[in-house]
């Protein structure tokens, strides 16, 4: 049997490693979904696009020394979930996915300047190779050096004006520091200015561990929405999207707890006025600022997704897999098994939404 340095070596020969969102290792193979490329609804071919798939370099790992190869020790079944690209690309055509957009969830926020910069820049030059490579096939989020502001605001202008990525994928705070503060703000100014998409994936709540210990995975299943529910609450209680308001974000998860269940939010600050800052006025309901907001469709059931889509509306949902992890292995056929969605909503979903929001054409 292979070691695992050698299976690392091996399968990441190209220099790229998939990996998600620290999943359970697989209880069986994964099965073909029903749909198959070419996808289509209502007799109209849909190019489908993920805006929620994985991937992670080696190099860039190494950067991190001891502490790079605890990330990948502490990613749970990573051994099974290695690939090189031409097997990602098969398994996208299993899944019925013509275009992901890869991220990196950030493991970098800790590190020194120096190091997160190189760890960045390695990253960012990579991705856009791999997508330069397989142009119909991969777009990518760019990584930001997010605990330095203003070396985030240079590398996300490098990222989308030179090397010709989407966005950027940014975790849910920077080490607990939530992206409302007014440090950030460079940075979301610099976004809403380049129009780049900005992808917010939850790394859990270091925190809550004590709470979260025990049986049914709970660091991921509660804790990653609720990380996520927490910082759209302050980017919609703090005014961010109201001092950013052409912010492009998308929202892991379906976006947390936050769609399931809005509507306390709008009556927080009638109950509890002491808790609300009232200098802070905002410019409309807090359920409203969810209809500015973008979320994929990893919510599991038909049922879920209808109530995202009843919540912020079809045209703010697009398709997520969280590839390679087997978190949804049919997520084309959950969305066309959604019998709510009329076809032009679900084929805005399935990829006519991101293709709007990234300005792909053809």
């Amino acid at each position: 049997m292979a070691t695992r340095r050698e299976f690392l070596t091996g399968a990441a020969s190209a220099g790229i490693v998939f990996c998600g969102c620290d999943m359970l290792p697989r209880a069986h193979a994964q099965q073909r979904g029903r749909q198959s490329l070419p996808v289509m609804v209502n007799g109209k071919r849909v190019k489908t696009i993920d805006v929620h798939s994985h991937c992670v370099f080696r190099e860039a790992i190494d950067l991190m020394g001891e502490e790079g190869r605890g990330v990948l020790s502490q990613t749970r079944g990573a051994e099974n979930l290695f690939v090189a690209v031409e097997q990602r690309l098969k398994s996208m055509d299993a899944m019925a996915i013509d275009m992901e957009v890869l991220s990196i969830n950030p493991f970098w926020y800790g590190k020194d300047r120096e190091t997160a910069g190189a760890i960045v820049k390695l990253q960012n030059e990579k991705l856009a190779e791999l997508c330069a490579a397989h142009r119909e096939r991969f777009a990518a989020f760019a990584s930001l050096a997010l605990q330095y502001p203003d070396l985030a605001v240079a590398q996300l202008e490098h990222a989308v004006k030179r090397l010709g990525l989407r966005g950027a994928a940014i975790g849910a705070s920077v080490l607990g520091e939530d992206f409302s503060e007014p440090r950030f703000h460079p940075v979301w100014a610099k976004a809403e200015e380049l129009g780049a998409v900005l992808f917010i994936h939850p790394r859990g709540i270091p925190e809550l561990a004590q709470r979260l210990k025990g049986n049914g995975y709970l660091a991921n299943t509660v804790a990653f929405p609720l990380d996520t529910t927490i910082a759209l609450s302050h980017l919609i209680f703090e005014g961010t999207l109201d001092r950013f308001p052409g912010l492009k974000v998308i929202a892991a998860h379906g976006g947390g707890y936050l769609p399931s269940y809005a509507a306390r939010s709008d009556h927080a600050c009638l109950v509890s006025p002491k808790n609300c800052d009232l200098e802070i006025k905002l410019k409309k309901k807090p359920t409203e600022y969810l209809n500015q907001l973008y979320f994929d469709a990893l919510v599991f059931t038909p049922e879920a997704l209808r109530h995202l889509v009843a919540q912020v509306g079809a045209s703010q949902v697009m398709l997520g897999s969280d590839h390679p992890f087997p978190w949804e292995e049919r997520p084309v056929d959950h969305v066309l098994d959604t019998e709510m969605l009329s076809d032009e909503e679900k084929a805005a979903i399935l990829g006519g939404n991101a293709a709007r929001l990234f300005g792909m054409t053809g």
